[in-house]
């Protein structure tokens, strides 16, 4: 298995990991006020259930969380991730509450 580690991809918007030639994505947008929005994360059917979003949606936090931008959770599988990990309510854009 060839292994990339996760990236941020500034010409495209996207946060990606890319794994024996199958990309899995996260979609952003960086917005005034450095709110960072989550919109769509995909991951191709060869990568499912082997824990590659879970491994996209850390590093893209961890990404916002070290440039000192806020969160906007838009996609529902960073949502949920939020739900089970409260640790990172800390980054949320004013007026998300992940709960």
């Amino acid at each position: 298995m060839t292994e990339n580690q996760p990236s941020f991809n500034p010409d495209k918007n996207r946060f990606e990991l890319t794994i024996d030639g199958h990309t899995a994505i996260i979609d952003s947008i960086l917005a005034k006020g450095n709110v960072m929005f989550l919109t769509h994360t995909e991951v191709p059917k060869a990568l499912e259930g082997g824990g590659i979003g879970k491994r996209i949606v850390e590093y893209a936090l961890n990404y916002i969380k070290n440039h000192n931008y806020t969160l906007a959770p838009l996609c529902p599988f960073v949502a949920a991730y939020l739900k089970r990990h409260p640790e990172w309510k800390s980054i949320l854009a004013d007026g998300y509450n992940i709960g």
